[in-house]
């Protein structure tokens, strides 16, 4: 097949769109570059297209027309977000990892077709349709179609053509579609100067759009699910009739039709606790052979259907049914019913042979997926709650107090045990000379650490550490030490991933204030904990910021906590009683906020949110680490994030040392 099938094209043709100047539809200089919708009010194209026209101001409004949407008249629209690291400067060259904006169309309920996203993970190989928009001469925007073959590619994200096609100006942004399977691969980024042939932005780079990707993948497969099923006019009807779709002659074949429907109802499934369980679902679903390598991380249940498909093929349906039941089976472990898709998956599989239904109606998790370590509320979650006063749980908890007399910051050590029982006794402890650098704290903590862990530490259940120490030093990023030079290879390394570690304020000694008490108990009673924005955008701290929240409210920080503002917030967030906050430790721009602010927002009130109570986020925290860890993500929303975890119902001991008499 040299071309795509036309009822498709049709549909690529009527999702997309031209980006443009506000009032300047059709000027001669309208024309700033294509893009096509995703979902509905969702648009999709290169943030190269916008930056020179939102550099200094990306609230600015402008308009996306299409010729078959909203009567051709333009729609007002701005950006949501895009990928670059700050405004670009104006010779830069995007990197393709960076080079996507999503923009949002700002009219409610404006009816547009939507391109149909590939799931898969693997790159497609083969012959490519792209059409977009280009300036005729004058400038007034044209449609314009080029073909041409995938042939090579840069990177986890780059997509290479052949030099078989001119690709024109104003034609980044343009969805590229493979002509195989019927779905879009790929977004047009860059034509070669003066030649044929370009590159592209391969779809799964839409990951890299974080706590964003997985609501706005749900709205795409939502709104395919409830398109027109029998008319043939819709892409799922037409990908049927298409070689990348396979032979459909039985149950036992997945069809085009069973992944609209399942990728429909997994849209309606709680996204899943990071990376792992999607992993691990995926190959016990393809009988417990792990994804070929190369294949991007999954971040959405979605991802996780995208994995099933070998080398190029059609999906089996005893693959995709068994996935199916085991994200069924999760969801059910951590205290929900996926009613509409479990129903689902029952009528499927009275198509299929005895063999099929037997291995999917017996699905089980995956060891140590989903497995209930521990009852916190309800008799299937699935997560360990932080320990209580009395609950006969040991936490390990190091004292780091500054050297007063010190010109250098040193700091004195001691080691505790609260297991409700003998807390004042330190195990060791360094109280006396010159102190220890910071510099030099992990090394002199690793033996001594290493004697306690090993005495307090239950099998398959690593103590929590607590680390207490002043606030001007909250920035100690504690959760990447390694207490170990040389890690086993099944264990990691960095004590953030192997247990739950969160930081304490020593200043918080002895007897609790009521203030701080009474906010405590609030926030149990909460429930859910959420996201306070601190300090709120553009604004300096204030402490009424802090004293009138909701009791479920946990300051979040993009800055460090150790100086400046951050140090002004988290002071005042400690003067008002919270003893739960969250910040990040990597430094913040000095213009203010940028994109990866609004990243690690959005990303901590998700989290936040997907906690049933406060008990739970240590924990959460520790599940997040771990697959920042497995995945080598630096740019994960939380790989710099420290957590303040201060429960007044286990105080730090008194200071007993008590003022010495004058001579």
């Amino acid at each position: 097949m040299t071309d795509a099938d036309p009822v498709i094209d049709a549909l690529t043709r009527a999702a997309t769109v031209h980006l443009h100047a506000p009032g300047a539809a059709d000027g001669p200089h309208a024309l700033w570059g294509s893009g096509f919708f995703v979902a509905p009010g969702w648009v999709l194209t290169c943030a190269h297209v916008l930056a020179p026209h939102l550099r200094g101001d990306r609230a600015l409004i402008f308009g996306v027309t299409g010729s078959e949407v909203n009567g051709g008249r333009p729609l007002a629209a701005r950006l949501e977000r895009w990928l670059l690291d700050g405004d670009p400067r104006p010779e830069q060259r995007v990197p393709v990892e960076q080079d996507l904006a999503l923009v949002r169309v700002m009219e409610d309920g404006v009816e547009h077709e939507c391109v149909w996203l590939t799931d898969r993970t693997d790159h497609p190989g083969g012959r490519g349709v792209v059409q977009g928009y280009r300036p005729e001469d004058g400038g007034r925007p044209v449609r314009w179609k080029a073909t041409a073959k995938i042939n090579g590619f840069d990177d986890d994200y780059g997509l290479r053509f052949r030099p078989e096609a001119e690709f024109p100006k104003g034609g980044s942004g343009s969805p590229v579609l493979d002509v195989h399977t019927g779905a879009v691969v790929g977004v047009l980024k860059s034509r070669r100067t003066g030649r044929d042939g370009g590159m592209a932005i391969a779809a799964t780079a839409l990951r890299r759009f974080g706590p964003l990707y997985q609501p706005l993948m749900a709205a795409h497969d939502r709104w395919h699910g409830l398109s027109p099923k029998i008319t043939g006019h819709n892409w799922t009807e037409r990908q049927q009739q298409l070689p990348g779709a396979g032979v459909h002659t039985g149950g036992d074949q997945w069809s085009p039709r069973d992944r609209r429907e399942a990728l429909s109802l997994l849209a309606g499934v709680a996204p899943p606790d990071g990376i792992r369980p999607v992993v691990e679902l995926a190959k016990k679903a393809r009988g417990g052979v792990a994804a070929p390598p190369g294949q991007l991380l999954p971040y959405a249940w979605r991802d996780g259907h995208g994995l099933l498909y070998e080398a190029g093929q059609p999906v089996a349906a005893i693959a995709a049914l068994h996935y199916l039941q085991l994200v069924v089976e999760y969801e059910r472990g951590r205290g929900g019913e996926p009613a509409p898709l479990a129903e689902w998956v029952a009528r499927r599989l009275q198509d299929v042979p005895r063999i099929v239904h037997t291995v999917v109606t017996q699905a089980t998790l995956p060891a140590g997926i989903g497995r209930p370590l521990a009852t916190g509320g309800g008799r299937h979650r699935i997560v360990v709650r932080y320990p209580r006063p009395g609950d006969g749980s040991a936490v390990v908890i190091v004292e780091l107090e500054r050297v007063i007399a010190a010109a250098a910051v040193r700091f004195y050590w001691r080691i505790r045990v609260d297991d409700g029982h003998d807390l004042n006794e330190p195990l060791h402890e360094e109280q006396t000379g010159d102190g220890i650098p910071p510099e030099q704290l992990v090394r002199r903590l690793r033996e001594p650490l290493a004697e306690v862990f090993a005495l307090v530490d239950a099998d398959g259940a690593p103590a929590p550490l607590e680390v207490a120490l002043p606030a001007d030093h909250f920035d100690t990023a504690v959760h990447r030490w390694q207490l170990t030079e040389m890690a086993r290879l099944h264990q990691p390394a960095y004590v953030g991933v192997r247990r739950m570690v969160v930081l304490r304020d020593i200043a918080r000694r002895g007897e609790p204030d009521s203030v701080w008490v009474r906010r405590w108990r609030a926030m149990e009673r909460a429930g859910a904990p959420t996201a306070l924005r601190t300090p709120p955008h553009r604004q300096v701290p204030r402490l009424r910021h802090f004293e009138g929240t909701a009791p479920s409210a946990v300051p979040v920080l993009c800055r460090p906590a150790g100086s400046g503002v951050g140090r002004r917030a988290i002071g005042m967030a400690l003067e008002t009683g919270h003893a739960v906050a969250l910040w990040h430790t990597d430094g913040h721009p000095e213009q203010g906020c940028a994109d990866f602010c609004e990243r690690l927002h959005d990303g901590a009130a998700r989290f936040l949110a997907q906690a049933a109570d406060v008990l739970e986020l240590p924990e959460r925290l520790r599940r997040v680490r771990d697959d920042i860890s497995g995945s080598r993500n630096g740019g994960h929303w939380a790989e710099g994030i420290a957590m303040l975890y201060d429960d007044p119902g286990r105080p730090l001991p008194a200071d007993e040392d008590g003022p010495v008499d004058s001579p």
